[in-house]
């Protein structure tokens, strides 16, 4: 029944990339050195990469004493964000397994059905469902054209998105989802990290989006017993609480740098988007 919104949205796109004029190198934010043309014909790629826990994640399970748990051997599915937004039912595109070492390969992954973007979405007992961009559409103005190698796919546990609701506030979640929402996972929520070039945390930076309301980006303390609303803190992590109904599409930056390009993100209830915002088009 939402269809018709996936139909304007996938338009709009189309007439985005005309406008954008002759051919642009698609540039999925990895190293594509070792990567090899598809077959244009059939339109389908191979997406491979790493999964692993994220790492403030796996910080803190160690600060703890906890074990960071293990990958190998659980699903992952690639998918188109603004279908799964939608409730369409081919939002997959792709399904595989983690292999030795949070390694893996999914192949004949259908080019001409990424619209916004492409993403690798992890869930299993003991983690939230989450998701990882891994091509950019609206980044890139193409759709990609060779297999997307060198990701690197973030899972959530459940205990770091139980510390990440207490750092926030149930009030506040519940505020900003008019009471649809206790969790963070109920509501949807992307989360973030500011990395420099090198891939260290920055403090201080500001999240801005294109449209929406910034009251609903907090920036979580080191220790995760509260969340500020000015500025990243030491951790470079940031939080944006969804509003628990439909989904939304939007951009994200780095209010007052030029070196941190927009990145296109998305909400839904019942899942996260984890991104990490970094200068350039490379991640470090």
């Amino acid at each position: 029944m939402k269809r018709p919104s996936l139909v304007l949205r996938c338009t709009l796109l189309g007439i985005a990339l005309a406008a954008c004029g002759g051919p642009v190198d698609p540039d999925p934010g990895v190293d594509r050195g070792d990567s090899t043309m598809v077959d244009l014909d059939h339109l389908a790629i191979t997406v491979s990469g790493h999964a692993e826990v994220f790492p403030e994640a796996a910080r803190l399970l160690e600060a703890r004493g906890q074990p960071v748990p293990a990958l190998d051997g659980l699903p992952l599915i690639i998918e188109e964000p603004l279908r799964v937004g939608v409730s369409d039912a081919d939002s997959v595109l792709g399904r595989g397994d983690i292999g030795a070492a949070g390694t893996f390969a999914v192949p004949d992954v259908p080019v001409r059905d990424i619209h916004r973007s492409l993403a690798a979405s992890f869930e299993h007992e003991g983690f939230v469902r989450s998701s990882t961009v891994v091509f950019d559409t609206v980044f890139t103005r193409t759709r990609p054209r060779t297999d997307i190698i060198g990701t690197r796919v973030w899972a959530v546990p459940t205990s770091f998105h139980d510390a990440l609701t207490r750092a926030i506030g149930e009030p506040w979640i519940r505020a900003h989802t008019q009471d649809r929402a206790r969790t963070l996972r109920e509501a949807g929520f992307v989360l973030g990290r500011v990395v420099d070039a090198s891939g260290a945390p920055v403090a201080g930076a500001r999240v801005v989006l294109d449209h929406g309301d910034l009251r609903r980006i907090y920036y979580p303390a080191p220790d995760f017993q509260g969340a500020a609303q000015d500025a990243t803190s030491a951790t470079g992590l940031f939080v944006y609480v969804h509003s628990g109904a439909e989904a939304e599409t939007f951009s994200l930056s780095i209010l007052g740098s030029t070196d941190y390009q927009a990145r296109s993100a998305g909400a839904t209830s019942g899942m996260g988007l984890v991104l990490t915002l970094y200068p350039g088009s490379y991640p470090p």
